[in-house]
């Protein structure tokens, strides 16, 4: 099988994690842990980083901190990760959809107004697959009109948005760390920010409201929510190896690109550039355009030996949503490439030979 994905784990990777295992440096409160937090930090441009047990939390921690009230609205994009969603059903705060652009799968600034009122608290703002949303713009919107601005940088790691690093839109960055990401640690999360007061929210937030001056008085209730020593050390060693991975991940995408050149009215394949923004093709995404349902690729292709992923199931249509919700908005966009798209094999493990067999098959399913 060829997955459709595989983390690339070096020998430097191997030798820092098991460095920092022979220094019993294992626990989330690991000094090695505060080396990846300024390590990270410092690639972004950021002056605070508290890392999490994963990305999702990061999210949680971001919302939490805001003191949201029923009636409370947060507008997101339909389409992305269910995470971004959860974070809000966990709050008392409403979820407002807004649509993503056909082109790019990103939200955009002219989708984010539609959807501002007065009840605005917060906008999620979530760069996709590789490339990213109109940073600054909706940032100056947000600020415009007094509403909070979370940016949510797990697809973009690396990536820049007019010679900004993402992660620096916003009052508060949140990052993921899956296996599947740029920078891995296995499982983790950060949230980045300029704040002191949040920072100092976010470090009592993930560690059980311990306090220095009262270390076993506790004000809140909050969780155990902690990146381990070995992931950290496995984290220090994956941002030394950053440009190596968008290196070769947009290497692999042109080769896709130019293998699906010529079935452009079959497939709609990721744009190359948006916005000024090169795609760093986190994963590669594509469109399917003739009337072929998206299951009977993928398990074509998965009877061929190639693992493939459905895009983001809209937001809006969630069954978890609609229970406590009644649909509100249409976001047509989202909707469509939902069930359209799916990305394909794309990482460390591929190779030109095996991209052309890949497409191969694929278009002969087509």
């Amino acid at each position: 099988m060829i997955n459709v994905f595989s983390p690339d784990i070096t020998e430097d990777d191997i030798s820092s994690v098991l460095k920092t295992l022979n220094e019993k440096s294992i626990s989330g409160t690991s000094e090695v842990v505060n080396q990846f937090e300024n390590k990270f930090k410092n690639l972004i441009g950021r002056n605070y980083c508290t890392s999490v047990s994963n990305g999702s939390v990061a999210l949680d921690l971001a919302l939490q901190s805001l003191d949201l009230k029923k009636g409370d609205e947060i507008i997101l994009p339909s389409f992305t990760i269910i995470s971004c969603l959860s974070s809000i059903l966990r709050t008392e705060a409403t979820p407002i959809f807004c649509d993503v652009d056909l082109d790019s799968w990103n939200m955009t600034l002219e989708d984010v107004k539609k959807r501002i009122t007065k009840k605005t608290k917060a906008v999620i703002m979530v760069h996709t697959y590789g490339l990213t949303a109109e940073a600054d713009e909706i940032e100056k919107l947000c600020k415009k009109n007094g509403i909070f601005l979370i940016e949510d940088a797990s697809e973009a790691h690396g990536q820049k948005y007019k010679d900004k690093y993402c992660g620096n839109f916003g009052t508060i960055s949140t990052f993921s760390f899956y296996a599947n990401k740029h920078i891995t640690t296995g499982e983790g999360g950060a949230l980045l920010t300029n704040s002191l007061k949040y920072e100092k929210i976010f470090k009592r937030m993930r560690n059980l409201d311990f306090q220095s001056n009262k270390r076993f008085v506790h004000n809140e209730a909050y969780w155990n929510q902690r990146l381990g020593g070995l992931q950290a050390a496995l984290g220090i060693s994956q941002i030394k190896n950053l440009k190596k991975t968008i290196k070769l991940k947009t290497l692999q995408g042109e080769i896709y690109n130019e293998l699906l050149e010529d079935f452009k009215d079959q497939i709609k394949i990721p744009l190359k550039e948006n916005l000024g923004v090169k795609n760093h093709y986190w994963v590669y995404g594509i469109v399917i355009k003739k009337n072929i349902s998206q299951k009977k690729i993928m398990e074509g292709l998965k009877k061929e030996g190639i693992e493939t992923r459905p895009f983001f199931w809209a937001l809006h249509e969630q069954p978890v949503y609609l229970k406590n919700f009644t649909r509100k908005f249409e976001n047509k966009n989202s909707e469509y490439i939902a069930r359209k798209g799916l990305y394909l094999p794309l990482g460390i493990h591929l190779d030109s030979k095996k991209q052309e067999f890949i497409v191969n098959k694929l278009l002969k399913i087509i």
